[in-house]
């Protein structure tokens, strides 16, 4: 990355010093001015050809559901692979895809079907290609500049949700959704060329790599062993099942409820954009005064109002300002789940904690809206609204057990060294990376009275042993000299555990400094490696006893 001018502290517009940055930033807004205007023809024209709540409630499953499917391998391909590369598959599709439905519903016989054909199409590309879209800020702008960087990347999609809607309302009424979708299928080869002219660094090869279903187990492993993520898990499902009620029953409400035309829709979704974009300079301000747990709260409290007012309020004037509002509470709680979780995790596994954070959010928007669309045929639209927003008002209760955390402070850089020195041991030399298992064992000298402490602070380094890669872990006590505690932990090949040394960050050596700090004696804790028998090298296999035929007499 290039390097910014020099500043005492990072501000709302510094990441647009790094003109890498700025570049796909640029791209972005373009991209997603395209993907705004796709979704407002979308839904529009399915509330055209059918009379089903249902079916244009879909229409926002569509999005999502491809993401819920396709989420967790995107992310293992992005860790694993050249991030550009990928980015350049992706945007390549979907501006096939978009240019396929223009050219389909120009011939005017297109059905409601299949515009959630080629709208799950799309969701499919945006799936593979979100996870590395979101990690690749990381490589673009430093840590300290990041969280800066995660608001402007919301903000790109909220000038985008500003403009598009309104344009492609225009458009769709002077003259036909193909256009919308022929501009989308535009903007997607723009981004391609801006991606296909960055001269990405190639990451250094440093032992085994990890295959593609390993990939997927890690980073499932991670999130287990990682409160602090789960914790964000939780909280954005919550959240993203109740806010799909205002998504996927907006174009309802308009267009049978308040009887209004596709115009007035897309000026709904701009409010919407301009709220989120005044949310993000709240976000750069006064936003800092706040907690993420707050943050959070803030945001929920106004879709609960935003659910109310769409399912009581009778006029589209008053709706314009809760829609601002609406997007204001958006933008703040979305900035706040996406900056967590970017923050408290490191390089190697970005991607893929991404993309199940992704996942879960796409999962609450898909089961939300198939949930309040079928609520809305089968009963009433505004019960749906109604329910939606006791829900919302239920889900804060979430804040008590599942708080988010704060991520200043951490260092997730790899750490210079580890206790285990297995890497670059000479027990390790010419062992094959898929040997295994692997017991890795480290002796303690702790005195009785320092136990209770060393319990819990080896316990928080068992659940990074298991973090990393680990599938057991634990300590036990030498019942001849109760003084000598061995910690162990039992890996499934030798190459995981050559990684679990490049996986384990600065942050994770205080508390293992603070697991030593108990250790007597004027000699280290002593480590010790176990590769499975008879597995190692120059070890002789004793063949089973000779079986002797008992000779006829």
């Amino acid at each position: 990355m290039s390097p910014a001018p020099a500043a005492a502290k990072p501000s709302f517009l510094t990441p647009f010093t790094y003109a890498l940055f700025r570049a796909i930033w640029i791209a972005s807004v373009v991209s997603n001015v395209g993907t705004w205007m796709q979704n407002v023809a979308g839904v529009w024209l399915v509330t055209t050809l059918t009379t089903s709540a249902l079916l244009v409630a879909l229409m926002q499953t569509a999005t999502s559901l491809p993401a819920f499917l396709l989420s967790m391998p995107a992310g293992a391909i992005g860790d694993l692979i050249d991030r550009r590369k990928l980015l350049l598959a992706t945007q390549g599709f979907m501006a096939v895809v978009a240019f396929s439905l223009g050219a389909f519903t120009f011939t005017g016989h297109i059905t409601a079907l299949e515009v959630l054909g080629f709208t799950f199409l799309l969701g499919m590309g945006a799936a593979l290609n979100g996870p590395v879209w979101q990690a690749v800020a990381t490589e673009l702008v430093p840590r300290p500049v990041l969280p800066f960087a995660i608001t402007l990347n919301g903000v790109s999609n909220n000038i985008a949700r500003a403009i598009g809607p309104a344009l492609g309302g225009l458009i769709i009424a002077y003259y036909s959704p193909g256009y919308v979708f022929m501009l989308n299928g535009i903007s997607f080869i723009g981004t391609w060329l801006v991606v296909y002219r960055w001269q990405r660094e190639a990451e250094p090869s440093s032992g085994p790599a990890e295959n593609f279903t390993g990939a997927l187990r890690a980073g499932l492993r991670y999130v287990q062993y990682s409160p602090a993520i789960y914790g964000v898990l939780v909280r954005t499902f919550a959240f993203s099942f109740g806010a799909s009620a205002m998504w996927a029953l907006l174009s309802v409400v308009v267009a049978r409820q308040l009887h209004l035309s596709s115009g007035t829709y897309g000026v709904m979704l701009s409010w919407l954009g301009a709220g989120a974009i005044t949310g993000a300079f709240l976000m750069g301000r006064a936003g800092q005064q706040l907690t993420m747990n707050q943050r959070v709260l803030l945001g929920s409290i106004g879709f609960v109002g935003t659910n109310l007012a769409l399912a009581l309020v009778p006029s589209e004037y008053w709706l314009f300002p809760v829609m601002f509002i609406s997007g204001t509470c958006w933008l703040i709680v979305m900035t706040s789940f996406n900056t967590t979780v970017q923050l408290h995790v490191p390089k190697w596994v970005q991607a893929r904690v991404v993309s199940i954070y992704m996942l879960t959010f796409q999962a609450g928007m898909s089961l939300g809206s198939v949930a309040w669309g079928e609520l809305a045929d089968r009963i009433s639209l505004q019960t749906a609204l109604l329910v939606a927003a006791g829900w919302m008002l239920a889900s804060l209760l979430l804040a008590i057990p599942f708080s988010i955390h704060q991520p200043e402070g951490l260092d997730l850089a790899p750490a210079d060294s580890w206790t285990d020195p297995a890497p670059g041991a000479p027990e390790g030399e010419g062992v094959d990376p898929e040997d295994g298992p692997v017991v890795v064992m480290i002796a303690y000298n702790v005195a009785p009275a320092d136990w209770p402490a060393f319990r819990e602070a080896a316990q928080q380094l068992r659940r990074l042993r298991l973090r990393d890669g680990a599938l057991r872990a634990g300590v036990f006590a030498d019942v001849a000299d109760p003084t000598r505690l061995t910690e162990f932990f039992y890996v499934a090949t030798w190459g995981e555990h050559l990684r679990q040394h490049r996986r384990f960050t600065r942050d994770d050596q205080a508390v293992e400094a603070e697991v030593r700090r108990f250790h007597r004696g004027p000699e280290p804790p002593h480590v010790s490696h176990f590769l499975a028998f008879p597995r190692t090298a120059n070890v002789e296999v004793p063949s089973p006893p000779l079986q002797v035929a008992e000779s006829v007499q």
